[in-house]
């Protein structure tokens, strides 16, 4: 680790770190401002404010706009604090602060110093980053090289730093860093080389606290096999090491890249595990414990209070990262605090968050057939054979899979409301076919051992925009896309829903019935989540276009093969006729 000293003004008016936790809350309170990526630590990307509402949200006109100067896939969004905006890009991963006051000028630029030859290589699936957090008047940037920085939200200069992992194994960034309380809680990416899971805990000072694995060993995965429960139940000793064979927990996948969610109260902090590698079922027999899975973890010690795996044994790369959204609802007659979570494999699941019980487990797009439904009481899926790739054997192909390995809905983080009580989700309506075969380990080098392609499940339909009632499993309202919808949702107490699409469009939709109340063509496909602010009494829609992502691949990346990019080139071809390669933030007001 290397630290910078920080001046002894900016030293005479630190806070002590006791105190980091409550700016954060109060922060996270003002709808004015927008301090961490999903809004606030429950993931609900809602906002309370209203000047912009479903009566006048037809008005609204671009305010203004900056290009960022990189041409790949643009996830993730803006923080706005006080009078800043901050914005990042794909690799090289630059830091942008734009003011306020002045049209968006750049008070500040940081861009790093990374190795693209030995980053860039290994980052499957787009050189794509999700964001930036704030903390103790510094903003957290986790690098492509796995390199988390610590910046003087002021100046830009760099405090500290730590490179925590090394790209020569596979092991990458896409993921954003998210502060809870007084600590940085960060993840890794690399499932697709081998890369065995973990997430790892700072304080705000750049010291490494802890760091629980997603396989492996009860003491590396801190968990307890009396206290650490599954389906309300202990996981007995070494519950990950009896499911796989041999050693292969150690190159077993597990990443941990999504979005996390934290609850003050209960002091525990939720996120997703990845996909077991390889990708080829055949090779590693057993459940795979515990990819695929939700954890629930104690933020001060890291210990996993439960777990709950989607879906045992992975044949179809349903990676089970997406975000967890906390909400206090009544699930059949019982006030419960939930946790909520759209799982690639095409379930919708509602948690019981404080014991982990499972409460609901629906369908949310209609085309899933891997599986005929999920037993509540067991939480296993009901498997189809017809749709096994493990059961069909190796050299095979399994046609018809849905959804495909982009599942019912990938990283596009959906929101929540608690004026409708919906969750409003971006999801994919795509299918493949899936051949897997022999794949040996090579570090550094792609550990998938399947060949895949997609296609759409319907004619013209890639994609819905849904209302999600979690208390019932059920799809309130459906509104159907050309493509996948890869953006990130924005619900606001306007009783209007915003998305992108990858064509390019900013929608706005009413909250009650999604009847579409606005349109606009950004210069780019949206992989970008929309978030609102409000500045000099004005409030602002703001979001990232730049095509890319896994879904835009083909387009980054100029393949052509049907089954490149993983399966995605096929399925999306015809994307580059709606939209093409750019990188800009539109801001939009009335």
């Amino acid at each position: 680790m290397k630290k910078t000293t920080l001046s002894l003004a900016l030293m005479s008016v630190a806070l002590p770190i006791t105190s980091y936790a409550d700016e954060l809350l109060s922060m996270q309170k003002d709808p004015n401002e927008w301090v961490m990526s999903a809004g606030n630590y429950a993931n609900h990307r809602y906002s309370e404010l209203t000047d912009i509402n479903k009566e006048n949200v037809k008005d609204l006109n671009m305010a203004w706009s900056f290009s960022t100067g990189v041409l790949r896939g643009h996830e993730g969004n803006s923080l706005v604090i006080g009078d800043t905006l901050y914005i990042h890009t794909p690799f090289p991963n630059i830091v942008y602060a734009l003011d306020l006051n002045n049209d968006g000028a750049i008070k500040w630029k940081y861009e790093p110093k990374q190795n693209y030859d030995d980053t860039v290589p290994v980052m499957c699936c787009d050189v794509i980053n999700r964001g930036l957090a704030y903390g103790d008047g510094k903003i957290f940037l986790n690098q492509a090289d796995t390199t988390l920085v610590a910046l003087d939200a002021k100046t830009g200069a760099e405090v500290w730093s730590d490179k925590r992992d090394d790209p020569k194994v596979g092991a990458t960034n896409t993921g954003v860093a998210h502060v809870f309380k007084d600590k940085i809680v960060v993840g890794i990416s690399g499932g697709e080389f081998g890369v065995r899971g973990y997430v790892q805990t700072y304080d705000l000072n750049g010291k490494s606290l802890y760091k629980a694995y997603s396989t492996g060993p009860d003491a590396e995965m801190l968990v307890d096999p009396e206290k650490t429960t599954s389906m309300l139940k202990p996981i007995g000793k070494d519950s990950s090491l009896k499911t796989w064979q041999g050693d292969q927990w150690k190159i077993g996948g597990g990443t941990t890249w999504g979005w996390y969610s934290y609850d003050p109260d209960l002091n525990l902090f939720y996120y997703g595990t990845g996909n077991p590698s390889t990708w080829n079922p055949l090779q590693r027999p057993g459940d795979n414990k515990w990819t695929m899975s939700l954890f629930a973890r104690d933020l001060d010690t890291g210990m996993a209070k439960w777990v709950y795996q989607m879906t045992p044994h992975d044949e179809w790369d349903y990676d089970g990262v997406n975000e967890v959204i906390l909400a206090d609802q009544k699930v059949k007659g019982k006030m419960r605090k939930t946790a909520v979570h759209f799982d690639r494999n095409g379930f919708g699941y509602t948690m019981d968050r404080a014991s982990g019980e499972l409460l609901v487990a629906n369908k949310f797009d209609p085309s899933v057939n891997w599986a005929n439904s999920v037993n509540l009481k067991t939480g296993l899926p009901d498997r189809n054979k017809q749709y096994s790739p493990e059961y069909n054997g190796e050299d095979t192909s399994t046609t018809g899979i849905c959804p495909a390995a982009h599942g019912a809905k990938d990283q596009q983080p959906a929101a929540y409301s608690p004026k409708t009580g919906l969750f409003y989700v971006p999801t994919n309506h795509i299918c493949m076919d899936l051949e897997p075969f022999q794949v040996e380990y090579l570090a550094g080098q792609p550990y998938v051992g399947a060949e895949v392609n997609m296609f759409p499940a319907e004619k013209d339909n890639m994609g819905n925009f849904i209302a999600w009632d979690a208390r019932e499993g059920k799809i309130v309202w459906s509104d159907k896309e050309r493509f996948s919808v890869w953006s990130g949702a924005l619900a606001t107490a306007g009783d209007v829903v915003f998305y992108g699409t990858l064509e390019g469009y900013l929608k706005a939709v009413d909250a009650q019935t999604g009847r579409e109340l606005w349109r606009f063509k950004t210069p780019s496909g949206i992989v970008g989540n929309v978030n609102t602010y409000k500045h000099d009494g004005k409030q602002y829609i703001a979001v990232l276009s730049g095509i890319g992502g896994w879904a835009g691949i083909g387009m980054t990346n100029n393949l052509e093969k049907d089954t490149d990019g993983l399966g995605a080139v096929g399925a999306y071809k015809s994307l580059s006729s709606w939209t093409s390669l750019g990188g800009v933030l539109s801001v939009f007001s009335l």
